[in-house]
């Protein structure tokens, strides 16, 4: 009897996932998997791919000029997250401490931005840090374009690295504050009192309770952000023109411009692999909480 019971709700419970399984084995293993088909094979002379056994493609990834574009976008990915984590701590921190009517209004101009076209936003950047832009002719009116604010300008200004890190942190940046907001708003301010009755100082207490209860949203932010960072390409292209190019761009235009399909989907596995390096040391370490749900 209750064998049959078992397989009853075995059968019941393979029917409801069977839609999931479905969509993912269609929209998500099958691609993958001609994907990673792909990655080994060859271009052939029109453009066509020749489905011949090779470590070629992987091989080219590690030429100077192709590893140097991986570690830029590693390094742009990961300044991303770093300029995040600093302007949305405490900004995340303020708003969990307010008072919750202030604090839900708050939360709402954070999430305001998502109410916009994401290309908007990117056109909205580039009017502002192009060289006759809104920021040029601010710091103009200032007086700020002599000397180190020159330079700085050009740091900053439209088709440069620097543009391509703000525009980043810019796009990024809520994703960084909603899981952090989450782990501080649970943090319980009885632990800071005791801590405070303890003789410990406002600095001490925040080293030493606040800072280490809120990492699972430390961590889940920088996964949020670094992420979708270093598969980027419609900000490096728009902002940083030719002139920046991340492995978003590159598997982009091997995809779209070569036409050197294998190459393109061997640096899509590299890419693949390298947030699921990241993804796996967090399970590993935190375990996926609810912190990483936005």
């Amino acid at each position: 009897m209750l064998k049959a019971i078992r397989e009853r709700l075995s059968l019941q419970g393979l029917i409801l996932i069977s839609p999931t399984m479905f969509w993912l084995i269609v929209f998500l293993l099958v691609p993958l998997v001609l994907i990673v088909v792909i990655s080994f094979g060859a271009r052939g002379i029109y453009g066509n791919v020749e489905y011949t056994f090779n470590l070629d493609n992987y091989a080219r990834l590690f030429d100077k000029g192709y590893a140097s574009i991986l570690w830029d976008s590693i390094w742009i990915a990961l300044m991303t997250t770093v300029f995040c984590l600093l302007a949305g701590y405490p900004l995340s921190y303020y708003i969990a401490r307010t008072h919750p009517v202030r604090r839900s209004l708050l939360m709402f101009l954070v999430l305001v931005p998502f109410w916009t076209n994401f290309l908007i936003r990117i056109y909205a950047w580039m009017i502002i840090l192009r060289g006759e832009g809104v920021l040029n002719a601010v710091m103009t009116a200032l007086g700020l374009m002599q000397g180190p604010g020159q330079w700085l300008f050009e740091q900053i200004q439209l088709y440069t690295p620097g543009a391509v890190l703000i525009s980043m942190v810019y796009e990024f940046f809520p994703f960084m504050i909603l899981p952090l907001y989450t782990s501080l708003e649970k943090l319980d301010p009885a632990l800071l009192e005791a801590a405070a009755d303890l003789g410990a100082r406002p600095w001490r207490a925040f080293l030493r309770v606040t800072l280490p209860l809120s990492v699972p949203g430390i961590i889940a932010g920088s996964i949020l952000v670094f992420i979708p960072a270093m598969g980027m390409f419609v900000v490096p292209d728009l902002i940083g023109g030719a002139k920046t190019v991340l492995v978003g761009n590159l598997i982009r235009n091997q995809f779209l411009t070569a036409r050197d399909w294998p190459f393109g989907a061997a640096a899509s596995m590299v890419l693949m692999l390298l947030t699921l390096g990241v993804t796996l040391i967090y399970t590993r370490t935190f375990g996926f909480g609810e912190e990483l749900v936005p």
